[in-house]
């Protein structure tokens, strides 16, 4: 989980956390951090924060642009050390001694516009230990499968900024990585990439990868994660199961009724809302009460209240982000999806 944590560990740098042996965390987690703060220029970044990711995990950190979902990620992977905190990665404190075990696409892409995609894919390949012959054959092969065989010998800059994108996608994987790790990795892809992009990464935690990466779509989240942790102005106010962020709002209950009067009526809550249709049949809205459904069905049934429908929903991770980080949270979530929408359309032309 990825949670606030009033910092107890040693400080990044201290001679007693240097002194540390490097094997570290338990067995199945790929990723541990505890009390991760990181300030820029006096300003703090990040609010003391842990994660811990299971071996195998699909893992969201959720935010809006400018939350702080960035910076602890670049901590985890040794790009920046944190001001405080500890953190272990694949087993070891010190991170930068498993690069090679990770591929990390960052949220700002960088490649060479001159060098052919097949020969970008191999560079990156080579910088994680890869021969370079190796990496060409692996490259022209996964561009094959990704259906880009035809850009393989174009240079980056004649290719969209949807396909550069995948280019570098395929050079985050290129090493067949335990640990990959992606920002933003849905900006720039279109809808059918989009879901490309979702099949690969189950596929990555179908043999046994794990999969950590940063979204401002809550809709991502919600359908391929394990856990999410919600982010905003560097804290982390949830982390979980995305089943534990959605039940902390009650369900919602639409029942259809024909009478709109009786006993059955103390069994609904007194903030029930009704709608009355043409004809006489009534329509009601309301929470969930504690005591759940069946306590409800019997007083419906013993009242004669005529159930013509009854339904109920669960609330989303929309609502549960809302009721969780705030409103102004949520529309800059909604203001970044937008403009996502809006760059990747101009990347397809």
């Amino acid at each position: 989980m990825f949670m606030r944590h009033e910092p107890t560990a040693s400080f990044v740098g201290e001679p007693a956390a240097m002194g540390k042996q490097a094997q570290c965390a338990a067995p199945d987690l790929a990723i541990e951090a505890r009390g991760l703060i990181k300030r820029f220029d006096g300003t703090l970044a990040v609010d003391g924060v842990d994660i811990a990711v299971p071996r195998g995990a699909i893992y969201g950190v959720l935010g809006p642009n400018g939350a702080g979902k960035t910076t602890p990620l670049r901590m985890l992977l040794g790009i920046i050390d944190p001001d405080q905190g500890y953190r272990c990665v694949l087993g070891t404190e010190r991170p930068t001694e498993v690069a090679r075990r990770i591929g990390y696409l960052p949220e700002e892409r960088g490649l060479y516009p001159s060098m052919k995609a097949y020969e970008a894919i191999a560079f990156l390949a080579a910088l994680r230990g890869v021969p370079l012959g190796e990496g060409r054959r692996r490259a022209r092969q996964m561009l094959e499968e990704y259906g880009l065989s035809h850009a393989a010998d174009r240079q980056i800059r004649q290719l969209s900024k949807g396909m550069a994108q995948q280019v570098q996608l395929i050079g985050t994987l290129i090493h067949n990585p335990d640990l990959v790790v992606l920002d933003e990795p849905f900006s720039g892809l279109d809808a059918l990439n989009q879901g490309r992009l979702e099949q690969l990464i189950r596929g990555l935690a179908a043999r046994g990868a794990t999969v950590l990466f940063s979204t401002h779509v809550i809709a991502h989240a919600e359908r391929m994660c394990d856990q999410v942790a919600i982010i905003a102005g560097g804290k982390v106010p949830f982390a979980g199961p995305v089943d534990v962020a959605r039940d902390r709002l009650r369900p919602q209950v639409r029942l259809e009724t024909r009478a709109q009067q009786g006993a059955w009526r103390a069994a609904l809550p007194a903030d029930a809302r009704c709608d009355v249709k043409a004809g006489g049949t009534a329509f009601w809205y309301f929470t969930l009460p504690e005591t759940g459904v069946e306590p409800l069905l019997r007083a419906l049934i013993e009242g004669d209240a005529g159930i013509l429908s009854l339904s109920i929903e669960r609330a989303g991770l929309h609502d549960a982000f809302v009721a969780i980080a705030g409103e102004a949270a949520a529309r800059a979530l909604e203001e970044n999806r937008e403009e996502a929408e809006i760059l990747s359309k101009k990347g397809r032309r």
